[in-house]
């Protein structure tokens, strides 16, 4: 355990410290930082994600069913348990709680999956497999519901300011400040979407195409597709996708830390909530869910599965926070805070799901 510490656990942060000094040295500007936000979403990730799948066959996809279901329906699960919780117990809107939903409710597999479970569990077909569920989830199904729920919330935010407005004969837009005391806080989202109701009457719709089109959504469609058709991809193939896929972990970790280091952190109770959720409850129930559908037979794959949905929220959600100026202090705070605690917290589910390749024991 103290090797997998030292060893796994020490980098990552190390890293992560380095990219977040870089980012508060300015470093990397803003186009540098979105570079490598780029190079990890776009081309790296899913080529990791790719490689990783078409080295699985029909018989192993099979085989893991269960493990399949646990982890599609699961992480979707809890996402909106994230979701609707954030909604009842902090009286988020539907755009904060989901924005809360794609940091707390979702891993950070994408870009710390490989990082985390390869030096642990070791680089091998069930791992890659594991991680590759998990990301499918995150990235092609969690990622658009999350988008949908933000368009939902500004559309209802314009809807809602739309009846407390006045516009002038120049075609300028006021708010009348005697209907919502929380209007100039949101009248920008009036203003835009005035501008562009004609010619997106479905930005829902067009949410869900957007979010499909990015890479790291749909890469993993083709090696699923080739796994079931039985397709064998050459090696020469395969050793392309691997060089590029071996520069995933580190800028990843690199680039979460600059993400960090642009928005300010405070612990509240909310951000302790969202780390308990992320951390803790997240990966006990997933435990429960394996041993009650027979997974206890293999603990290497149960141990796994625990492991990936124990990690840190999910980077992407700081991004696309940052992006719409939605839930910035508490999503910052709650990844930075659980990221940390994730060095403590990885360790106990380590040995309370031992692997084989974990026997060596606490000091």
């Amino acid at each position: 355990m103290v090797n997998i510490l030292i060893n796994d656990i020490v980098p990552i942060i190390v890293i992560m410290a380095l990219g977040y000094i870089c980012g508060k040295f300015s470093y990397f500007d803003d186009d540098q930082r979105q570079g490598l936000n780029k190079v990890v979403l776009n081309i790296a990730l899913p080529a990791a994600l790719f490689i990783s799948i078409i080295k699985a066959t029909r018989e192993m996809l099979a085989q893991d069913a269960t493990l399949t279901a646990i982890g599609f329906i699961g992480v979707i699960v809890m996402f909106m348990v994230c979701y609707y919780l954030c909604r009842l117990l902090f009286h988020r809107s539907i755009q904060e709680a989901a924005v809360n939903a794609l940091i707390a409710g979702s891993p950070t597999i994408g870009f710390l999956g490989f990082a985390v479970l390869d030096p642990i569990y070791g680089d091998t077909v069930s791992t890659n497999l594991v991680i590759a569920i998990i990301s499918i989830v995150v990235n092609a199904v969690t990622i658009p519901i999350g988008m949908y729920l933000i368009n939902l919330g500004q559309a209802k935010d314009r809807a809602k300011l739309s009846a407390e407005t006045v516009v002038d004969a120049k075609g300028d837009v006021t708010v009348d400040p005697s209907k919502d005391a929380k209007a100039d806080k949101t009248a920008e989202l009036l203003v835009h979407g005035s501008s562009n109701a004609s010619k997106n009457k479905n930005g829902n719709l067009q949410a869900l195409l957007n979010a499909l089109k990015q890479p790291v959504r749909w890469a993993p469609l083709p090696a699923i597709i080739l796994v079931l058709l039985g397709v064998h991809v050459p090696n020469q193939v395969a050793a392309t996708f691997d060089l590029i896929a071996k520069t995933n972990s580190g800028v990843a970790v690199l680039a979460a830390g600059l993400a960090l280091s642009t928005v300010k952190f405070s612990l509240g109770w909310e951000t302790i909530w969202n780390t308990f959720f992320r951390l803790i409850l997240t990966p006990a129930v997933f435990l429960g869910m394996g041993l009650l559908c027979g997974m206890g037979g293999d603990i290497d794959k149960i141990s796994m599965l625990v492991m990936a949905v124990a990690l840190p929220p999910a980077f992407s959600g700081i991004i696309i926070s940052s992006r719409y100026n939605i839930y910035i202090k508490e999503g910052a705070s709650t990844t930075a805070v659980s990221t940390v605690v994730f060095a403590a917290t990885c360790l106990p589910w380590i040995r309370l799901v031992p692997c084989s390749a974990c026997t060596e024991p606490f000091p």
